[in-house]
């Protein structure tokens, strides 16, 4: 089994965090490749940061297809370009938020979501909701760093997550923690642990659900929402 995983933002050292966590966690028989684009945003924090990257991961779409992978896994919370990736891909694309989200409506009554700054907030809630999972979403607490500062202070990124998550355990009475970025990765043995409640490792989720939809050999459907693009002349 081969999977391919995109970081969809341009970091280096978040590609080399997450190829660490999941290269640990993954099956024995499962080869890894995980890359980056080579341009784009070096995080993604906006719907701006979204639709560069977006267009940035499309030809790594393409090379995992031709080079005979069996499934993709998107890495990044806000899944950009995931629709348009299942379009392209007759292989599986797994979104880690996606993934995540559903896993979550499936462990506990209510989930609530880490995410880094309060203006992504709103994308949370409506994510929830295009999802169909509003009915489990609890609430998205702001940890007020960004995917940098959280990729380079993993203590700092630990604690101010403990923090926030209690207060969404006790408040807002989530049973399922979602730590909501890709740079988080390998942190949510630690933070269960302190918090005493499920906590989803968005990467970790999505590269096991990938590994079972190759063995369970299924795939996207392609005859509606993610039919092949026509080809056409792209000027």
């Amino acid at each position: 089994m081969r999977i391919f995983v995109i970081n969809p933002n341009s970091s280096e050292s978040v590609t080399s965090h997450l190829s660490e966590t999941l290269n640990r966690i993954k099956r024995d028989d499962c080869e890894l490749t995980v890359v980056c684009p080579e341009h784009g945003p070096v995080s993604i924090e906006s719907a701006y940061d979204e639709t560069l990257a977006a267009y940035q991961i499309m030809p790594l779409v393409k090379k995992a297809n031709d080079e005979g992978y069996d499934a993709i896994v998107l890495a990044c919370f806000s899944d950009p370009g995931l629709d348009a990736a299942k379009e392209l891909s007759t292989i599986p694309v797994v979104g880690i938020e996606e993934s995540t989200l559903h896993m979550a409506a499936l462990l506990g009554h209510k989930f609530s979501v880490m995410t880094g700054m309060a203006r992504r907030i709103p994308t949370r809630e409506f994510h929830a909701l295009l999802r169909g999972v509003d009915t489990f979403y609890g609430s998205s607490p702001a940890l007020n760093m960004s995917v940098l500062e959280m990729d380079s202070d993993p203590a700092k990124a630990k604690a101010r997550i403990i923090e926030v998550a209690r207060k969404a355990v006790t408040e807002d009475r989530a049973e399922v923690i979602i730590l909501g970025c890709a740079g988080l990765a390998g942190y949510s043995e630690d933070i269960e642990r302190e918090l005493g409640v499920v906590v989803l490792d968005p990467s970790s989720v999505a590269l096991k659900v990938a590994e079972a939809i190759v063995d369970l050999g299924l795939h996207h459907s392609k005859v509606g929402r993610y039919s092949c693009p026509p080809v056409k002349e792209i000027k």
